[in-house]
């Protein structure tokens, strides 16, 4: 389940609380487009800002909707206690995976984000892909950790930030990636700009942000670069920059999906749990031109 794409939708809200009907809505995108996996409570499933219970019935119904496609749940957050209780919970509600962020309030040193993957991978019988995402966890994994992370049993994938942008430059960063890992384990690309060039480059499969909203356009370069279709990728991405482009303007994905879905008729128009807010109408309103101009809506 670590290889193509991962389709990560997200959380919504809607009165304070998860908006259950329009995740099942979006959940079904994505199983009508037999997306490869679902990572669900990711940073765009808003993970983060969730009680406990709340995080178990997600995953409850991803998994009771997910028409056989292995789901993957993000067990993220800063105490350890509290991780190995979310992973029980996500096992026993049925995920294939656990996605494991190394959170802090305090910042964490190389030897306790080691400690806290070998104390996890101690306690729980589904595979876990580390998640390297440094923009929200404020914790950027070295080369050296990342290979002594992958060495610890039950460990199946690396869920990286992204690669350079020059083509050959990305394909030696994840050949030096390689020469670190086991071969059981998987290099996925996030960060969704950077996954052509990360599938280009040789990664295994995409995290994609995207992929929770609009599947078929990313199973379709996902599909592309399996295919070795280089020139059909880049085509694809092409199109998507705008999109792209949204992403950076906006600081990051979760504003323009949350945009997006509610202009697609999908969540509420507000869908973000506070403190986080929608786009202002002007913002949206650009969310929506680009949209209509890739007809993706």
């Amino acid at each position: 389940m670590f290889t193509g794409l991962s389709a990560f939708p997200l959380t919504p809200f809607a009165a304070d609380k998860p908006d259950e009907a329009a995740f099942l809505r979006l959940l079904q995108r994505l199983t009508e487009a037999k997306v490869d996996s679902l990572g669900v409570l990711g940073s765009t499933g808003s993970y983060a800002y969730l009680t406990r219970a709340q995080r178990r019935r997600i995953t409850e119904l991803a998994v009771a909707h997910s028409e056989a496609i292995p789901v993957m749940v993000s067990i993220g957050a800063v105490s350890t206690t509290e991780v190995l209780q979310l992973a029980e919970d996500a096992q026993q509600a049925g995920a294939a995976a656990l996605l494991l962020p190394p959170l802090g309030y305090q910042a964490l040193r190389e030897d306790e984000v080691f400690t806290l993957y070998q104390t996890v991978t101690r306690h729980v019988s589904v595979p876990i892909c580390v998640y390297d995402n440094p923009g929200t966890t404020h914790f950027a994994f070295s080369d050296a950790l990342l290979g002594r992370i992958a060495a610890l049993p039950g460990i199946a994938s690396i869920k990286i930030p992204g690669v350079p942008a020059d083509l050959q430059a990305a394909r030696e960063r994840i050949a030096q990636l390689r020469s670190l890992l086991p071969e059981t384990v998987s290099i996925g690309v996030s960060g969704d700009a950077f996954a052509a060039t990360g599938l280009l480059a040789g990664c295994d499969g995409w995290y994609s942000v995207c992929g929770g909203l609009f599947p078929r356009i990313a199973q379709a370069i996902t599909s592309a670069a399996k295919a070795d279709d280089d020139q059909r990728v880049s085509a694809l991405d092409a199109q998507l920059q705008p999109l792209w482009a949204l992403f950076r303007q906006h600081g990051g994905s979760l504003r323009v999906m949350a945009a997006a879905a509610a202009i697609a008729g999908l969540t509420a128009p507000d869908c973000l749990p506070r403190p986080l807010l929608p786009l202002s109408a002007t913002d949206a309103q650009q969310v929506a031109d680009v949209l209509a101009a890739l007809t993706l809506a």
